[in-house]
């Protein structure tokens, strides 16, 4: 018997160095070894790039750069995995593509048409194809809901909710040991200043037709945070809204009632300061309650799960809580990524996914203007 083939490890340049990249995608991308290698990393900040080099495990250390550019076009790179700054995310991921590398985007993908025009023009002329990290979609719970669910024929009414503390609270516990610098430049910050107000212009006063006021633009922001995890999810559970009945939208707390014609769903988010993670997607129906609750992804291994509660018989009743895998959704995002990039799989969250929730954001702040 000959020996077996050995697995492709896909070589991974990773741009943005900051708290997300430190707390959950190096140490994923470590236990993946066997299937991701980090070669190069990118950021602005100097002291961030040395640290992050620091923390990636392995005999080879990985190469640094503050030029994008110059890991995209690197040989020693294969894919590109994206978590900077929301306002670079269109040039970074349009770098990686004119170089023919797939690319992974952290959510939100974009803010505004503009950019989400740019990355499909780049896609069009590319080799290689745009991943955006809507890492709740990958849940195994989440998959088990949707299989539960099975449509949306029968939902009397849907209750999404994600109201959480500072994710500092849940960091500071989890073991990775975060470091946050102040090494950029002047220049870079005002560079990035500049994207920002580009963004946010482009997304308020031309594509929504809204005056930019700074409450708009915190709630522009939260919505393609905290907001996207929730309302991408939503999506492919039960489609798109017909419109929004009504908005009560703060920074500090938001509600949303969605019309879907023959139900209604009430979305509910926010911060508070007590130490919880409260987020889930309830689905009504007259004999069936069906809950995915996630926990914090920033504890490796907390539990995503599904509840069940539903009718037995004429007056009896059970619950059913549902947890098919340990794996935690980072690392089942990466996995169905790694399909994409080696076996050609089709890619779930792709660009003309994300284009929606632009229009699930408009929705939400013309409704609440």
């Amino acid at each position: 018997m000959g020996d077996l083939p050995t697995p492709k490890v896909i070589r991974l340049g990773l741009i943005g160095c900051g708290e997300i990249a430190q707390v959950a995608h190096i140490p994923t991308i470590t236990f993946l070894s066997s299937k991701f290698r980090l070669t190069y990393l990118c950021d602005v900040d100097p002291n961030s790039l040395s640290f992050c080099a620091s923390r990636v495990a392995g005999s080879i250390r990985p190469k640094t750069t503050q030029s994008a550019s110059e890991l995209c076009s690197s040989p020693d790179v294969d894919a590109v995995f994206v978590c900077s700054s929301d306002a670079v995310h269109t040039m970074h991921g349009v770098l990686a593509l004119k170089n023919d590398k797939h690319v992974l985007i952290e959510k939100p993908l974009a803010l505004c048409k503009r950019d989400i025009e740019e990355l499909r023009e780049a896609e069009k002329g590319s080799k290689g194809r745009v991943f955006v990290g809507y890492m709740r979609r990958y849940a195994s719970a989440f998959l088990d809901v949707m299989k539960e669910v099975g449509g949306t024929e029968g939902i009397q009414y849907v209750k999404v909710r994600d109201i959480i503390c500072p994710n500092s609270v849940f960091i500071n516990q989890s073991g990775t040991f975060p470091q946050k610098f102040q090494g950029v430049s002047a220049q870079d910050a005002q560079e990035l200043a500049e994207k920002e107000d580009s963004m946010v212009h482009q997304a308020l006063t031309v594509d929504m037709g809204l005056p930019v006021t700074e409450e708009r633009k915190k709630m522009l922001r939260l919505l393609g945070g905290l907001g996207s995890h929730d309302l991408s999810a939503m999506r492919e559970l039960i489609g798109m809204p017909k419109g929004v009945l009504g908005a009560r939208v703060t920074p500090q707390m938001w509600t949303v009632l969605f019309d879907y014609t023959t139900f209604a769903v009430t979305y509910e988010s926010g911060f508070n300061s007590v130490p919880l993670f409260d987020a889930s997607i309830e689905v009504f129906t007259e004999n069936k309650v069906v809950t995915v609750k996630y926990d914090t992804p920033y504890v490796k291994g907390l539990p995503t799960t599904m509840v069940v509660r539903e009718r037995v018989g004429e007056t009896g009743f059970q619950e059913r809580i549902v947890r098919t895998s340990y794996e935690d959704p980072y690392t089942k995002e990466m996995l169905e990524w790694y399909e994409c990039i080696v076996n050609g799989k089709a890619v779930k969250t792709t660009i003309d996914d994300a284009v929606m929730e632009l229009e699930l954001f408009k929705m939400i702040l013309t409704a609440a203007d």
